[in-house]
């Protein structure tokens, strides 16, 4: 190859590799900027929106049937937060049981704020908010069943049938605590109510779940089901908001002012309008105490 060309050759590869940063520069230069790789705390301070899905579960989030419209303790909350955050609340769609993770791998919402239990197997797939309230998971028979009361190590047994659903909390549960009970498990997508009727039936001996998924039920369904043991849950789980993984700062945005409305009051006051009796969720302790009160008798 002759010299000429050559130096041809290495100005037109100068040439490549310069103007993609002359463009760069050009269109920092004049406010365009790249989406690419754009955080969603940055999304959602440039939009003013958070973008949200959710998930029907009472009385986190509950769907009026004929106007469509949301409420309960997760709706109010985010609700709140947003508008204390000078942003306005989005509402994409509505999620199932097995589909509420999918968004989030493909952008269309940046948060559910129905709250859901908090637990292993999904921290290791999404990232959570700080807890909005703790949900207690009792033990649940047919009513005038005694075999278990005070006695939960009589349900680790191959006679007994546990209703649960497929990869869902309830059947963690009865792996980890009742390993050598039946389960009788139902497909994903299946409303948690079912298994209480499982168990009223006469399918299942037992189940799990919370009291305002069961005290909803009886209230429809009286003399059915029955808490075998009302002072002592089988699991207390945190339930919080889920958010895509690695999105700190925008974790951080909202667990702040969660801490507001928690501390302020407001977090009880919205938990108060959804409960049918009191102390269905357990409130987010205070981090502090007030002077003067560990000298009280």
């Amino acid at each position: 190859m002759s010299l000429n060309k050559m130096r041809h050759l290495n100005l037109l590869l100068i040439m490549l590799l310069v103007l993609p940063l002359l463009n760069a520069c050009s269109n920092v230069a004049n406010g365009v900027t790249s989406n690419r790789g754009q955080s969603t705390y940055d999304r959602v301070m440039q939009s003013g929106k958070i973008r949200c899905g959710y998930l029907v579960y009472p009385p986190g989030c509950i769907k009026d049937p004929n106007s469509g419209k949301l409420s309960g303790i997760g709706i109010d909350t985010i609700e709140l937060v947003a508008k204390k955050l000078g942003l306005t609340v989005e509402w994409t769609e509505e999620v199932g049981w097995g589909t509420m993770l999918e968004g989030f791998a493909t952008g269309r919402y940046d948060l559910i704020p129905t709250p859901v239990w908090t637990n292993a197997n999904r921290a290791k797939v999404i990232n959570f908010s700080k807890p909005l309230f703790y949900s207690p998971v009792y033990v649940f028979c047919r009513k005038g069943d005694t075999r278990f009361k005070n006695h939960w190590g009589l349900i680790n047994s191959p006679k007994v049938k546990i209703a649960t659903i497929d990869g869902g909390t309830v059947e963690v549960i009865a792996q980890d605590d009742f390993p050598q009970a039946k389960h009788l498990s139902m497909p994903q997508l299946t409303d948690i109510a079912q298994l209480l009727l499982t168990v009223s039936t006469g399918k299942a001996d037992v189940t799990f779940t919370e009291p305002t998924i069961a005290d909803r039920y009886i209230q429809n369904n009286p003399g059915t089901v029955q808490n075998i043991n009302p002072d002592k849950p089988i699991r207390v789980f945190a339930s919080s908001w889920m958010l895509k993984r690695g999105e700190f700062e925008f974790k951080a945005m909202l667990d702040t002012v969660l801490d507001e409305v928690i501390n302020s009051g407001a977090m009880d006051k919205i938990i108060a309008r959804y409960e049918r009796k009191p102390n269905e969720v357990l409130r987010v302790s205070l981090p502090y105490q007030l002077p003067g009160l560990n000298n009280k008798k």
